[in-house]
């Protein structure tokens, strides 16, 4: 068989048939007759005609054989005439090689490319491309590809060229290919790609003069994306701010870098529809490097695609600074009042005649974004249209009296803004009819709303501890008075236990009084530093049998918590006025979670609460998973005797209560809650820092008291309830005590002036008319310096404490007080 089956390829993969065979076969022939010539005529006969069947079998066999394609001729394979000239006269070099190196097939163009003009003459690829060591490397990774079984390609500059240029590039592909029955080959792919290079370098040559042409232009460009990052800067622009171009396109330049925050807000302003491409005209001021401004017009153009997102933008960057313009005194003035325009911190925007804005400055933009309609009122809430509506038809009419309009931004209707509109008296060419001018009151309402809250409390307060303290005078003259009634009957007596009722009812209406003392801020307090884990520890078996089982109590402390300041019982009261609560709203279970952490100053903002100040606090959460408290009843539930309990199930004082301690220790109590998903109250107590020599709190000890309470003495009492100054001038006197009686301070006085000598101890109340009890102190002190005292009161200690100069000793009697603590108190300070 031939090795060419034309002139132009070279193609061995057919297997030609072999001469042996033939000869081998006419041999046997040839034997055989020799065999036959040997025997008998009858023998002969009979191995003829056996012969001569198994030639007609054999000859049939193989007819049948190469009816159906089983059997061919040698060198005569059927095949795939179309594919083959597709492959022998195609323009890329084709070359295919076995795994040992023995080139199969090679095509018309390969045979054009190496050179060959003839079969002996064809070499691999391998061999073809030599010389310089990139070259080697290239063949080697391909070479390496086709036996890990997969494709690969290369761009290899052969020098000096095949055809014997001085050069030339040549793209190289390889792919292996498995032949069924036979040895792996890989195909190899040769194409001459010296023009194609040569077109690329001239296309990237002249975008490079475009590039230096753009760089270098007399104005800058820059490209923004939809992020706010600079993608592209021309040479020009980064000269001007005195930026490094390697820092463009990397991530390591944004707008902010560049612009005003003002200024960013109206650039990204700019909206448009899908497919639409707008240019705005904005005057701002850029930023260079080192911090100056530089004025500037900005013809910035963005493209909308198809789904309504914005692309890239190509902005013109023209230079406003002095001397860069012909019109010098209209340009100072342009750029004068666009930084006017953008840098105030009031809203403004021009409005046409009907409603759509014209144009706006940055404040506009930074304060409700950029709107989905280009109309003034698509800004604002949809309540709030009408109004705005009214105002604008009002300033298109002429007239000046419109009032300023409070409205919700869209879009985010917990901020809040003043509107005022402004008619133009002479409308301009492009429609302008109105001027509307806005400024973000969130904050300030917020304030307000805050200020009003803490105002209602206040005077809340003030009024609880009014009644609280005429109250209290009520209950001491019940008590004392039944204590004197005590003392007088039998436990057997039939009217003994009347008095006890009687007694028992006025303490529980103490200890409604107590609380509205708690909510006012003006009971006694016993602050000590503590810890409020190991607080909150020691109470917890408390809060077990206070929730019930159906109620899982989880305790989270913070680690290394910091030490707070407060009255151990009141924290403690607290505590457990949550839980109950936190209990009822859990009528069938659920969890009550108590967490403790330290919130350091820089974290109080996250909060959310404005009203903390930035300090270091200890926060403590009462969280539960009960029924929530809806938003109408959310603002009232520190207000005394509000409840939504049952009539009979609750006073309302519980949590005005532990608003009043947590103030009244300098905290903070906050209250989150949702309907259907639980509540959690936060209280920000303030961080204690010992000082250095600071003696830990020692436990009050309970004063070991005499059983005999009976003294000798002149008492002075002064009190401004005549019951009040009845019941303890019969405790006392009939204790052994001689009392001087005095209903205020300027009567107690007159006394004091008329004795011989000085009264032994002075009991007073503190809130008289003419002169209170401070007062009294400080006059009796100028006479008699050494004078014991006992103020009492139906408010804390504190409250009037502060009144007294500094280091004054006294004994502070709480009202309503009974028989034994009043002759308790007498006689400790008599001894």
């Amino acid at each position: 068989m031939s090795e060419t089956t034309a002139a132009t390829t070279l193609d061995r993969s057919e297997r030609s048939g072999h001469a042996g065979l033939l000869l081998l076969l006419a041999g046997l022939l040839v034997a055989a007759v020799l065999s036959l010539s040997l025997l008998s005529d009858e023998k002969a006969q009979v191995f003829i005609v056996a012969f001569l069947a198994i030639l007609a079998v054999a000859g049939i066999f193989c007819l049948f054989g190469l009816a159906v394609g089983v059997l061919q001729f040698a060198g005569r394979v059927a095949r795939n005439d179309l594919t083959k000239l597709m492959a022998d006269t195609a323009a890329e070099g084709l070359i295919v090689v076995e795994s040992d190196g023995r080139v199969i097939y090679a095509n018309g163009a390969f045979l054009t490319l190496s050179g060959c003009r003839t079969a002996a003459e064809v070499r691999t690829v391998e061999r073809l491309f030599t010389g310089a060591p990139e070259v080697s490397e290239a063949i080697y990774r391909l070479s390496q590809a086709v036996r890990e079984g997969r494709a690969a390609g290369e761009e290899i500059r052969l020098a000096p060229a095949l055809n014997g240029a001085e050069a030339a590039w040549y793209r190289v592909r390889v792919r292996p290919l498995a032949r069924p029955g036979g040895r792996n080959a890989a195909l190899w792919t040769i194409a001459d790609v010296t023009r194609d290079r040569e077109r690329q370098e001239n296309v990237f040559q002249e975008l490079q003069h475009a590039i230096d042409y753009l760089d270098h232009a007399p104005a800058g460009f820059l490209s923004i994306d939809p992020a706010g990052e600079i993608v592209y800067m021309n040479a020009t622009l980064a000269g001007w701010l005195d930026h490094d171009l390697a820092q463009v396109g990397s991530g390591g330049l944004s707008v902010a870098d560049v612009v005003p925050p003002n200024a960013a807000a109206l650039i990204g302003a700019v909206t448009g529809g899908p497919g639409e491409v707008r240019t705005e005209i904005i005057d701002i001021d850029l930023r260079r490097r080192g911090g100056q401004s530089l004025p500037v017009r900005l013809f910035h153009r963005v493209a909308f695609g198809a789904d309504g997102r914005p692309g890239a933008s190509r902005t013109l960057v023209l230079n406003r600074s002095p001397g860069e313009d012909v019109a010098e005194g209209q340009r100072a003035a342009e750029v004068r009042f666009a930084r006017f325009f953008n840098d105030t911190p009031v809203a403004i925007a021009a409005v046409g005649r009907r409603g759509e804005i014209l144009r706006s400055n940055a404040a506009f933009a930074r304060l409700f974004g950029a709107p989905g309609e280009r109309t003034i009122t698509g800004v604002v809430a949809e309540r709030d249209e009408d109004a705005l509506g009214n105002a604008l038809a009002a300033a298109g009419e002429g007239r000046g009296d419109i009032v300023p309009l409070d409205v919700a931004i869209r879009g985010a209707e917990d901020r809040s803004a003043r509107i005022y509109v402004s008619g133009v008296a002479d409308a301009e060419g492009d429609g302008e009819a109105a001027i509307v001018y806005a400024l973000e009151t969130t904050e300030q309402r917020a304030l307000e709303a805050q200020f009003a809250q803490a105002q209602k409390m206040q005077a809340v307060g003030q009024l609880a501890g009014g009644v609280a303290h005429d109250f209290n005078n009520v209950l001491q003259a019940i008590i004392g008075y039944s204590d004197l009634l005590l003392a007088n009957h039998r436990p057997t007596d039939p009217s003994f236990q009347d008095i006890m009722q009687i007694k028992q009812n006025a303490n529980r209406a103490a200890s409604l009084v107590r609380q509205l003392l708690a909510f006012s801020r003006r009971q006694t307090l016993r602050p000590q530093v503590i810890q409020l884990s190991d607080s909150l520890s020691d109470l917890s078996l408390l809060l077990k049998r206070l929730i019930g089982e159906r109620i899982e109590l989880e305790l989270r402390h913070g680690r290394d918590m910091w030490l707070t300041k407060a009255d151990v019982n009141q924290f403690e009261q607290v505590i457990v006025n949550l839980a109950v609560n936190a209990r009822d709203a859990m009528p069938d279970g659920g969890k009550l979670s108590i967490r403790t952490q330290n919130v350091p100053a820089q974290e109080v903002a996250a909060y959310g609460y404005k009203a903390v100040p930035e300090a270091d606090f200890v926060l403590v959460e009462v969280s539960d998973t009960g029924t929530g408290i809806p938003p109408h009843v959310l603002d009232k539930i520190f207000e005394p005797f509000f409840t939504t309990k049952d009539v009979g199930k609750g006073t309302g004082l519980g949590l005005s209560t532990v608003y009043g301690i947590v103030k009244q220790t300098g905290g903070f109590i906050f209250c989150d809650s949702s309907v259907g998903e639980g509540t959690t109250f936060r209280i920000f107590l303030p961080r204690h820092v010992p000082l250095e020599q600071e003696a830990a709190p020692k436990p009050g000890a309970a004063k070991t008291l005499a059983a005999d309470l009976t003294g000798r003495g002149t008492i002075l009492l002064v009190e401004d309830e005549e019951a009040v100054r009845a019941f303890g001038a019969r405790a006392l006197t009939s204790r052994g005590y001689t009392v001087l009686e005095a209903s205020s301070g300027t009567e107690a006085m007159a006394i004091v002036d008329g004795l011989d000598q000085p009264v032994d101890l002075v009991v007073s109340d503190v809130v008289m008319p003419e002169m209170d009890g401070p007062t009294l102190l400080r006059a009796l002190r100028e006479r008699f310096p050494s004078l014991k005292i006992i103020f009492v009161s139906g408010y804390a200690e504190d409250a009037f404490k502060k009144n007294l100069p500094e280091g004054e000793q006294f004994t502070f009697l709480p009202k309503p007080f009974s028989l034994k603590q009043l002759v308790e108190a007498v006689k400790t300070q008599l001894k």
